[in-house]
């Protein structure tokens, strides 16, 4: 074994095992909260300048034939996931989570990582195990007695039926292949028979489970709201994005067959109507986002119908606008009061004139999120029908932006409440939001907004 390819090209993932050890290590000498939040900030944006480096160089190491490689593709997909985690982890610091939370979600991230590379189904099944299975106890950590073991239970029941999905998929498939690799994912539908496409669309839709995608949503909606604030932002976006990318790694540039394009098109649209429209009687900010979520989880498969050289394009690109402008709305939030009614909008009622800059930036985050020009949003959901159209699948494409102006009322409900409406007594112990992680979203953000052919360039 090439010891030196090993250290060089899985940098990234040396950097979090490190950080785990050193956040365990801390957190036993030391609890205080921040310290180890402070580690696992400085290794996420270590990995993700290793990740960086490492899709900059341009080549493609193997250093685990069959299992494991590393090109500038999934190097970058890497980088995008870790950067967005830098913000998360700076609202673990503000909300003063338990120093244990810190190699929990650090371990997230390897395993997150470790499934961006994967070239087989054992890579990717130990991958995605190890990005889902700290994210149940995080979850807990919300509310042990109330809707945060609720959502745990739920998502942790739903989760280990995602994965035994993803089993049995990746079985039919070794047995219609005779490989457990990932292209057996698109050699199976590219065979077209019964066995490989019944194999197929378990994998997927053991995936549309991890993205929360109609009917398989279920746990999203309570494990969003039964988490602490910082964990709902981290399954919001690395979650949602660790998911996306995988799936996109296991139909890379192939064509799709008729039948996985149905599927691909009917559940996805099913998503952005049932997201949207839910997300209207909602009270709670974050209740209404992870709606928000199952909605643009549905506009991220539809690019997957699109032509193969678009589709990391599309994808990534979506995946920055939604994550930064996710992590925003959160980080924006004030701090103070109950974990539970601190977001809800009656709490938000009248946020600007107590606090303009986070009324600001929540009203930012929501007009790009219903995808109005000329923020980064609107470029997204551009390239998303764009390449649907492209495709020929222009009913479809119709359907979902009618589907997606339904969006447009509850992001404007949020913003009417906090610029239009007084409220009746200011809450007394309501604290400045996490300006810095505020700041390290927005900055991105405009110039993904001012220069998307730049950033697009990167790809």
């Amino acid at each position: 074994m090439n010891w030196a390819l090993v250290i060089h090209t899985m940098a990234p993932e040396h950097l979090l095992l490190l950080g785990i050890v050193v956040t365990v290590l801390t957190s036993l000498a030391d609890e205080r909260p921040q310290l180890a939040a402070s580690v696992a900030i400085v290794t996420a944006l270590a990995a993700a300048v290793a990740a960086a480096s490492l899709a900059v160089s341009g080549g493609t190491w193997v250093p685990f034939p069959g299992q494991f490689s590393v090109n500038p593709a999934s190097a970058l997909a890497k980088a995008v996931v870790l950067g967005l985690a830098v913000p998360v982890l700076m609202l673990t610091w503000r909300e003063a989570l338990p120093a244990r939370a810190a190699p929990l979600l650090l371990g997230s991230l390897y395993g997150t990582c470790l499934m961006l590379s994967a070239d087989s189904f054992l890579t990717l099944f130990i991958g995605l195990e190890l990005m889902s299975l700290p994210v149940y106890v995080l979850v807990l950590m919300g509310d042990q007695r109330g809707p945060g073991a609720e959502g745990a239970l739920k998502y942790l029941v739903l989760g280990g039926a995602g994965s035994a999905t993803l089993l049995m998929g990746a079985a039919l498939l070794f047995g219609a292949t005779g490989s457990l690799g990932i292209d057996s994912f698109t050699t199976g539908i590219a065979l077209g028979s019964a066995l490989p496409l019944a194999g197929a669309a378990l994998v997927l839709l053991a995936f549309f489970l991890k993205a929360a995608i109609v009917p398989l949503h279920a746990w999203a909606p309570d494990a969003y709201q039964g988490a602490s604030l910082p964990v709902t932002a981290y399954m919001a976006t690395i979650i949602k994005a660790g998911a996306l990318l995988a799936a996109l790694r296991l139909f890379g540039t192939s064509t799709l067959s008729p039948g996985i394009a149905g599927l691909l098109l009917m559940l996805p649209l099913a998503s952005m109507v049932w997201g949207n429209l839910t997300a209207m009687r909602q009270d709670s900010l974050r209740r209404m986002l992870a709606y928000s979520s199952i909605a643009h989880a549905g506009y991220l498969y539809f690019a997957f119908v699109g032509a193969g050289e678009g589709r990391f394009e599309a994808v990534l690109f979506y995946l920055i606008a939604y994550g930064l402008m996710n992590v925003l709305a959160f980080a924006a939030v004030p701090a103070g009061g109950e974990q539970a009614t601190r977001d809800t909008l009656p709490r938000l009622q009248g946020l600007y004139q107590r606090q303009p800059f986070a009324a600001i930036a929540i009203a930012a985050s929501m007009l790009s999120l219903a995808g109005i020009p000329p923020l980064p949003g609107f470029v997204a959901k551009f390239l998303i029908f764009r390449n649907v159209l492209e495709a020929g699948y222009t009913s479809w494409a119709v359907a979902g932006l009618v589907a997606s102006y339904l969006g447009i009322y509850f992001y404007l409900r949020v913003i009417q409440q906090m610029f239009m409406t007084t409220p009746a007594e200011a809450p007394r112990d309501e604290r400045d939001p996490a300006f810095v992680a505020c700041a390290l979203c927005l900055v991105p953000a405009i110039g993904v907004a001012v220069f998307p052919g730049w950033v697009l360039g990167l790809f």
